[in-house]
């Protein structure tokens, strides 16, 4: 069901702006067997997949700290850890990763949709989407390819792509400079509340999927529309 606390004209919007894990890749067990491995390198105990999974979002540096245990643990060890973890991971990124089920059914009509109103003349430009993670740019970059997901996006940055991660504005900021577009003209999807709040500090619309890795934190960072699946996705952009 779409739910909507404040609502857009989607003809309007000339700019989709894609979280990655969560929102179109279900990659939780892949990053889950690469933090264990991680941890079981540095000599931890290994955390249940649940636990894991509540800890991405905001990056791979902060998804071992969790893992460690929080702010407390030593740098040194956490660098440690990230290093193993990156080198897993990127050997490992697509052992189980896919792209949620009505994904990409959801991204062709969103593409249809924006090329039939620029053939209409109700956009002056071409309407694009793009990815904005927090993930390394270079494996997200390398998972949406080799899911076959390249030709629907414009532009794919990681969270090494600036000198800040979301929620910081900067990443979608930069995407609306390249793509010339107002704040008011874009919006983002993602799982949590980092892409809400995203949003919100870039002045775009927000909107939610409840299927990803982190609907929980939806419920204190409402987004402007809420929606179950993917199919509803092409309902609210399309």
């Amino acid at each position: 069901m779409i739910r909507t606390r404040r609502a857009f004209d989607p003809h309007s919007i000339k700019l989709v702006i894609f979280d990655l894990d969560g929102t179109l890749i279900d990659s939780r067990l892949d990053l889950v067997h690469s933090v264990n491995a991680a941890l079981r390198h540095i000599g931890r105990a290994e955390l249940p997949d649940d636990v894991i999974a509540s800890y991405v979002g905001d990056g791979a540096p902060i998804l071992i700290q969790r893992a460690l245990g929080g702010e407390a643990v030593d740098d040194a060890l956490v660098r440690q850890g990230l290093q193993f973890f990156l080198s897993y991971y990127r050997e490992h990124k697509l052992d189980h990763t896919t792209v949620y089920a009505g994904i990409r059914e959801a991204l062709a009509a969103i593409q249809r949709a924006f090329r039939e109103d620029l053939n209409r003349g109700r956009n002056g430009v071409p309407r694009k989407m793009a990815v904005l993670s927090n993930k390394p740019v270079n494996p997200s970059r390398a998972i949406v390819e080799a899911l076959g997901l390249g030709p629907f996006f414009a532009q794919i940055y990681g969270g090494n792509s600036f000198a800040t991660k979301k929620p910081d504005p900067e990443g979608a900021r930069k995407l609306l400079e390249e793509n010339g577009v107002r704040p008011e003209e874009a919006a983002i999807v993602g799982d949590s509340h980092v892409d809400i709040e995203t949003g919100r500090n870039a002045g775009l619309w927000t909107v939610g999927v409840n299927y990803g890795f982190a609907p929980h934190t939806l419920t204190e960072n409402p987004p402007d529309v809420l929606v179950d699946t993917p199919h509803e996705l092409a309902e609210v952009f399309a």
